[in-house]
């Protein structure tokens, strides 16, 4: 099972999140963009959880078939 890879942070809605780029994310895969998961102290607003960084995905990688 791969994870979602959301192209929006859930906290500003504004900034892009490309799959090869820096994000954060918890372990429900709810996902921030750095500024905002640093604004709150990488701590998930949904669920209470750490936010760690986010694995960037290769372009073209689909994960192991």
């Amino acid at each position: 099972m791969a994870l979602e890879m959301r192209d929006r942070c859930e906290r500003c809605e504004t900034e892009a999140l490309v799959p090869d780029g820096p994000a954060r994310i918890c372990s429900y895969e709810c996902s921030f963009c750095v500024p905002c998961a640093d604004a709150m102290n990488d701590v998930c607003p949904n669920c209470g959880g750490e936010l760690v960084a986010r694995p960037r995905r290769v372009r073209g990688d689909r994960g192991a078939s």
